[in-house]
């Protein structure tokens, strides 16, 4: 099965107050060091498949550079990424390569140089249209710079665009929020990402609102009642639009769902170089289903070359993965299929689990396959967490 390729680029023109990514606002002189070390570890791909004890195919039909903004980067630096990906893993077929673009950063240096390296889609980190929203969390971008960036992509014949949407920011109402999805769907995007804002103590935003401040405008942010009344708003007027939900964040018109993101909810394999990357292959040895590895979270540690964090994929963790990741999609899980691959007593042990949740309204049950609710997208880490626990009593 051919690979997808995560390339992390960690680097910003400014650090949002809501992000909790391993991504920030660093001097350039360390980008030529990093994308080294990056080049270094492509090269080595199958040499540390090996080492992590995964199986190693050299095709490639789906890459992703997200961040922080990889178009921060120097062309040179841009082109020797896809130069060294070329030299160490053979495209299949149409493949679906992504890059991650903060509006404002796409000048037309840029725009040539995504078109020579083959980028066939763009991901556009707008989180508002409304100007005053995207300015008290940071972003340096306008309405006029995201429309404007909108329209000289599809001059240059990248077409398949997706918009990032955040429900929660500050100074959000029903109406502003309403104006945002207004523009995205005038826009005729082929592909929404929708996030409710994480407030959790990795982002400054986050811990503002834990501890109950007024910095970076936390006073401002929506209650989780109203963050939850905007995302069920989206999913209905994107629905509407033609903009069908495939995943819990994830809206497209049909064929533009994102090929690479499925690999993950999918269990497919897949290779991630850089900061904070995670990468997921099939086990060579038997008793394992499969073997994850991810990089260091600390920029300098990871070019220093830190040792990899490995964990093996036993049967358990994988019939866990495929509930909890395969739940994350509308079409659900497919009870056969699991029956199949990990034998019906691990279905049969479900079923108490999935009665209760479908009597919670958080679960659907039609025929052989289950699927969240509406209500159980709301609530989906507890939906997981269900599963979980079942699963450790099946293995007790």
């Amino acid at each position: 099965m051919p690979l997808g390729l995560y390339i992390s680029v960690p680097f910003c023109r400014t650090k949002c107050s809501y992000c909790n990514f391993a991504s920030d606002v660093f001097s350039k002189a360390i980008f030529e060091r990093y994308v080294d070390r990056v080049c270094e570890d492509l090269r080595r791909a199958a040499a540390t498949a090996e080492q992590m004890g995964g199986q190693f195919e050299p095709g490639v039909d789906s890459i992703y550079l997200g961040g922080g903004t990889p178009t921060v980067l120097d062309i040179a630096q841009f082109k020797r990424l896809f130069v060294t990906i070329s030299q160490n893993f053979a495209l299949v077929g149409d493949a679906e390569i992504t890059v991650e673009c903060a509006p404002g950063t796409l000048s037309e240096a840029v725009l040539a140089t995504l078109q020579r390296c083959g980028v066939n889609r763009v991901s556009l980190g707008v989180q508002s249209f409304v100007d005053q929203e995207a300015a008290s969390v940071g972003r340096l971008h306008n309405r006029s710079t995201v429309l404007g960036d909108m329209k000289r992509l599809r001059a240059a014949g990248v077409t398949n665009l997706n918009l990032d949407l955040i429900a929660g920011l500050p100074h959000q109402t029903r109406q502003s929020w309403e104006y945002s999805l207004d523009e995205v769907i005038a826009s005729g995007i082929d592909h929404v990402s929708i996030y409710m804002l994480e407030v959790d103590q990795d982002s400054r935003l986050g811990r503002e609102l834990i501890a109950g401040g007024t910095r970076y405008h936390a006073h401002f942010v929506p209650d989780e009642d109203t963050v939850a009344d905007l995302y069920s708003l989206a999913c209905e007027r994107l629905e509407n639009a033609g903009l069908r939900q495939y995943e819990i964040s994830n809206f497209a018109r049909a064929g533009h769902e994102s090929r690479h993101n499925l690999k993950y909810w999918t269990r497919q394999p897949y290779l991630g170089f850089g900061v904070d990357a995670h990468s997921m292959l099939p086990c060579r040895d038997d008793a394992q289903t499969a073997v994850r590895f991810s990089t260091d979270d600390s920029l300098e540690e990871y070019v220093r070359g830190k040792a990899l964090s490995r964990t093996l994929v036993d049967t358990q963790a994988a019939l866990e993965e495929t509930f909890f990741l395969g739940l994350r999609l509308n079409r659900g899980v497919d009870l056969r299929t699991v029956a199949a691959d990990f034998g019906d007593r691990a279905v049969g042990h479900f079923w108490a689990t999935m009665a209760e949740l479908a009597a919670a309204g958080l679960l659907q049950i039609e025929g052989n396959v289950i699927r969240l609710t509406p209500r159980g997208r709301l609530l989906s880490n507890e939906v997981f967490e269900r599963f979980l626990t079942a699963n450790d009593t099946l293995v007790k």
